[in-house]
């Protein structure tokens, strides 16, 4: 293992990375010590009963080293570990086994986790489009299906309660910055004491991934905070332009590790009665500035520090409480809305013409009620803007009745005119033009004469 953490040392990668590979490792390796088996002489079997322990048995149940006898690990309450840290595991003894097969370390023949040859054939990314990013294909043969999430967002009103609950100058300061910087959590832990500009109203951090320092700009709460801290705690923290910003609040005080910042979140959310993680104040930062227009993408990513723009791209998917909230404000207006006077507006049907019924004879126009065709058909359903069609198409010239079949008349109203109150004119149709027979003769006729009889008979017209 020595030599695997030597060799991982020597590619650059950085502490926190060897730690995460010796925790994996010391889980495979403690499995391997209840079985009694070695670690070269691991086969695929001992490799796919260890998968298997992960997804039934899950995490132990080790209390904190402050409490008191540990209690009596129940099977019903253990959680399985999840679909991200099974891969993980298995992508980093697949990794160990390999280094120790290239360098011939031990009487090993096989890498106990292999490469899953049936998911892909032939050459890996062979035929590869070089408009496409490439597809991971060396996938190992007992990695799980890590499924996409949408990163979890802290809502503005869960955010304000928590703020309310934080209990020192401090954790403001610190949960201030995470929210408006976007930066990760031991990323801001990492700060000196002059990489703080409150003038310019930058703060430098040191990046995870590459180790380079950056600025980032922050909210001028956050710097108010950071000064009602430094008011408060006095001379009790040194100072020092190459020394840590964030210290501990016991004393003797010491520099303020990730674990404890970790910590102080969760007593907070333990009092407020939520579930929001240290990380989802990066994710809350990241959806505030994708949702800004003013802000371009790009922008955003460097702000992020993301390596490809379309790790920044999940940003812009519509939180779920933003769309929760714009369904119920429908759901309310449509169920709240009372109803008007008005009939609902109706779409046009493509081969159906509605047509206004008109006397032969233009002088009995100017003796009709208002709202009223010549022939006593109502024109409420159209409203004001179906009585003006019946006058301007009575200037026209002599117009047949509906009782006739209509030989020249007006189409309907558009209603989309209608209802913006623009000017409608009236839209002439002839018998010939028209494709619709039923329209022209046949049942319509007799039909409409008895619909235009009972109207009359119950109007008294």
């Amino acid at each position: 293992m020595t030599d695997y953490f030597r060799d991982l040392q020597a590619a650059g990668r950085t502490e926190s990375t060897v730690r995460s590979y010796g925790m994996d490792l010391l889980r495979w390796f403690r499995f391997l010590w209840a079985i009694d088996v070695s670690w070269d002489r691991a086969t695929r079997l001992e490799a796919r009963d260890f998968c298997r322990w992960l997804l039934i048995n899950g995490q132990p149940d080790r209390p904190h080293w402050r409490s008191g006898q540990p209690s009596e690990p129940s099977p019903s309450s253990a959680k399985p570990y999840a679909a991200s840290v099974r891969a993980h595991n298995e992508t980093v003894l697949r990794c160990f086994y390999a280094f120790h097969l290239d360098i011939a370390t031990g009487p090993m023949l096989v890498n106990p986790f292999p490469l899953d040859r049936t998911r892909r054939s032939g050459r890996v990314n062979a035929h590869h489009n070089p408009m496409e990013p490439h597809r991971k294909e060396r996938t190992g043969l007992y990695r799980p299906r890590v499924p996409k999430r949408i990163p979890r967002s802290i809502p503005d009103e869960e955010f304000n309660e928590i703020f309310a609950k934080l209990p020192s100058h401090r954790d403001r300061a610190l949960v201030a910055f995470y929210v408006s910087t976007g930066a990760r959590a031991s990323e801001l832990l990492s700060t000196l004491q002059g990489g703080v500009a409150p003038g310019r109203q930058l703060i430098s951090v040191v990046r995870k991934g590459t180790g380079a320092v950056q600025e980032l700009p922050a909210s001028t709460d956050a710097f108010v905070w950071l000064r009602l801290y430094q008011v408060q705690m006095g001379d009790l923290i040194p100072r020092g332009r190459r020394l840590p910003l964030w210290w501990t609040l016991r004393r003797p005080v010491r520099p303020l590790t990730y674990h404890a910042v970790h910590r102080m979140f969760e007593r907070v959310n333990q009092l407020v009665g939520t579930s929001a993680t240290l990380h989802a104040l990066r994710h809350t930062a990241a959806f505030r500035m994708a949702e800004d227009p003013a802000l371009p993408l790009t922008d955003v990513q460097l702000v992020l520090g993301h390596a490809q723009l379309t790790t920044t791209q999940l940003y812009l998917t519509p939180r779920k409480e933003d769309v929760i909230r714009r369904s119920w404000s429908i759901t309310l207006n449509r169920v709240g809305r009372r109803p008007s006077g008005r009939r609902p507006l109706r779409r046009r049907v493509i081969g159906r013409r509605r047509w206004m019924c008109c006397s032969a004879r233009v002088s009995r126009d100017r003796h009709r009620p208002p709202g009223r065709c010549t022939c006593g058909l109502p024109a409420s359903s159209l409203g004001r803007a179906a009585d003006r069609e019946v006058s301007a198409a009575s200037r026209l010239g002599p117009l047949a009745c509906c009782r006739d079949g209509p030989r020249r008349g007006v189409a309907d109203v558009d209603r989309g005119d209608a209802a913006a109150g623009g000017p409608s004119q009236p839209r002439l149709s002839s018998a010939r033009s028209d494709v619709d027979a039923g329209l022209v003769g046949g049942a319509t006729g007799p039909d409409l004469a008895r619909a235009l009889a009972r109207e009359r008979r119950r109007c008294g017209w």
